[in-house]
């Protein structure tokens, strides 16, 4: 047995979990709560978060059009900041609540963005105005379905969106339970704890990923949206030097450096 103690507006607070050497899932020790992206460190960093009410409100957008543009102007090779940015100036421009063509869209993301104290420049630009617009086009006769998951299949069918993209969307939005965000931060963090096989591809092995992940996160009594959320936030501040060499497949090698 473990116990974490954590200081709150209440008073002290404490946390029992496993011992480090028993298995959260077969396989996968709890580890040390203490130590960096086990999964008991992952279970209290939940424990911590709900207690403070964090990564509890994952919405980029007020309406389906909205998150549809946040999600897919980011993703993979876009940091977060300049995602967003491009986002917020497509809004405010009033063309998610239409149907821009392309070149609208375009001529916007093509402007230098403003962030913090430096002038940058969307990556991508023709290439995501084109998804974007016939997106858009494709939501004004969008039905809604009420289950999770086919809520996201139908969102992958769309110019653009993968598998990844629909299921940030329908996580944002819903908080669900029944899909997860498997990009690269998710990758490493799963796979250092050795919930991932290594063999096991987002472009081949999206949905056996996910259950995999989604299994976890009810194995360690946590929010499948917030964990999701949280694990993503958290690795992509870590310097991935902290994942050693000998940790390390070439797989992964290789992904942190595509993804730097």
């Amino acid at each position: 047995m473990q116990i974490m103690y954590g200081t709150f507006q209440d008073g002290i607070a404490q946390l029992v979990l496993p011992a480090a050497a028993d298995f959260v899932l077969p396989g996968v020790p709890w580890g040390a709560f203490d130590e960096l992206l086990t999964p008991a460190y992952w279970r209290g960093q939940v424990w911590q978060h709900s207690l403070l009410g964090t990564y509890n409100d994952l919405r980029l957008g007020d309406t389906l059009a909205e998150e549809v543009a946040a999600c897919l102007l980011g993703g993979y090779g876009m940091p977060a900041d300049l995602a967003v940015a491009a986002y917020r100036r497509v809004r405010d421009a009033g063309l998610l609540a239409g149907t821009p063509d392309a070149a609208e869209i375009e001529a916007l993301l093509s402007e230098p963005l403003t962030i913090g104290m430096h002038v940058r420049h969307y990556r991508f630009a023709r290439q995501k105005s084109r998804y974007l617009s016939a997106c858009l086009k494709s939501l004004s006769e969008f039905p809604v379905p009420e289950e999770d998951l086919i809520f996201r299949d139908q969102l992958a069918q769309l110019p653009g969106i993968g598998l990844k993209t629909a299921s940030w969307i329908v996580r944002n939005i819903r908080s669900s339970s029944v899909v997860a965000v498997i990009d690269i931060h998710i990758l490493r963090a799963c796979r250092h704890m050795g919930l991932f096989p290594d063999a096991w591809d987002p472009q081949r092995n999206y949905r056996d990923l996910e259950r995999r992940f989604i299994a976890f996160a009810h194995a360690i009594n946590a929010s499948t949206a917030m964990l999701d959320c949280l694990m993503w936030d958290y690795m992509r501040r870590l310097s991935p030097g902290l994942l050693t060499r000998r940790q390390l497949s070439a797989r992964d090698q290789v992904e942190l450096f595509l993804s730097s």
